[in-house]
């Protein structure tokens, strides 16, 4: 696998922004949690949209509870706050 220079200091100024100036384990540790928390946020966004969708097309909220592993408060919620 290849990467051109820009990719490799696009990872590097993503970790960097987590770092803290810290070296050592502490530093990449904090580069993965912070890494991990951007990756987390946008699969969340994503799993909104879909439960969304899924209710808009006719799945009911137990449905969408059962399938996402979130409450049915929480699914009501989501539908609720219909940004499309």
């Amino acid at each position: 696998m290849s990467y051109r220079e820009a990719d490799v200091s696009a990872a590097d100024a993503a970790m960097d922004k987590y770092r803290s100036g810290l070296d050592g384990e502490v530093g990449a540790a904090l580069s993965v949690v912070g890494l991990s928390a951007e990756r987390a946020h946008k699969e969340v966004l994503i799993r909104d949209d879909m439960i969304r969708i899924a209710h808009r097309v006719g799945a009911s909220l137990r449905q969408i509870a059962e399938a996402s592993g979130l409450g049915r408060k929480t699914v009501t919620a989501i539908v609720d706050s219909d940004q499309g």
